[in-house]
């Protein structure tokens, strides 16, 4: 809409600037048409916490000998958090962030990094090539996390520690600096509310389906009636 009274010249300058500007930041080895091998592998990691799937794609940089922190990652400014397209993170279920709520879906992850604390961004958007048309007004949460000191890793890598019945610590690590954000899950709500919709489908007629949900939430001392309302 903006374009509509440039002439043709210009929009067509202005289309070729922004493919150099792209072409700019992207390797000679690549391409944006063409499915070619990538200098910076792209990765999957996940996670189950309870029933609910968290799942991180990325691509992994290597060090290969450069000054990553404030060098090739600026501090200050927001870094796409790996490389080429942006990182992404998938929740399959609503669950907390360093305490704060964040509904499921997928976000695009980026992080502004400096010398002593973090912001962890998720981003309605998970579609771009980086943070290069990163809009704050597209943010669903802001966490602030500390970076620690870790064992070197020469590829960037995100993994899955400290896990427990209801949480797990999704950590960063890349040269020798780690960054940990805790993600945590209302278990029991999330199973509740899948036992009902579970039992609306064909296991509701086995007696089996019945038994193991009663099973499950006697022994996790959660009420049967009153809050998983299976029964009414």
């Amino acid at each position: 809409m903006f374009a509509a009274n440039w002439s043709k010249a210009t929009l067509r300058g202005f289309l070729f600037c922004l493919l150099m500007a792209a072409l700019s930041v992207a390797s000679p080895a690549q391409s944006f048409v063409l499915d070619l091998p990538l200098p910076s592998q792209r990765a999957e990691v996940s996670q189950r916490i309870g029933i609910t799937d968290i799942a991180i794609s990325y691509h992994r940089p290597e060090v290969n000998d450069r000054k990553i922190w404030d060098g090739l990652v600026p501090y200050g400014k927001v870094w796409r958090a790996g490389a080429n397209e942006n990182t992404t993170i998938t929740f399959s279920d609503p669950v907390m962030i360093e305490g704060k709520p964040l509904d499921k879906g997928t976000y695009g992850l980026h992080m502004i990094p400096t010398a002593d604390e973090w912001t962890i961004i998720f981003s309605k958007n998970s579609t771009s090539w980086g943070s290069f048309t990163y809009d704050q007004t597209e943010d669903a949460l802001r966490v602030n996390v500390k970076p620690m000191p870790a064992d070197t890793h020469n590829a960037l890598t995100y993994d899955f520690d400290q896990l427990k019945p209801d949480s797990a610590v999704v950590e960063l690590e890349w040269e020798k600096l780690a960054v940990p954000f805790k993600v945590s899950v209302n278990v029991h709500d999330v199973v509740q509310a899948s036992l009902k919709k579970q039992l609306r489908n064909l296991s509701q007629y086995t007696w089996m389906s019945w038994d193991d949900a009663a099973d499950y939430l006697l022994a996790e001392k959660v009420g049967f009636r009153r809050r998983a309302g299976l029964c009414e």
